[in-house]
């Protein structure tokens, strides 16, 4: 019989207190970096052109909701 994530999460990891979760998720993570496995999905990664137009936008944005001659 197979078990699920789910199933181990529901049946174990679920009844750990917050810290004990935090240290496996840290212990998992810790495993897969050593591993050397490229498990991100780099097509979903952003540019550093993404990152410039999010950045006008917000600046832009920030701007109408806050104008300069408004009294803080």
């Amino acid at each position: 019989m197979s078990t699920t994530v789910r199933e181990v999460y529901d049946r174990v990891l679920s009844t750990l207190s917050p810290t004990d979760r935090l240290r496996f998720a840290t212990l998992i993570l810790n495993d897969l970096v050593q591993q050397n496995l490229s498990v991100v999905d780099e097509s979903e990664t952003w540019t550093e052109e993404d990152k410039l137009d999010v950045t006008a936008f917000s600046l832009q944005y920030a701007a109408t909701i806050f104008p300069e001659n408004e009294e803080m």
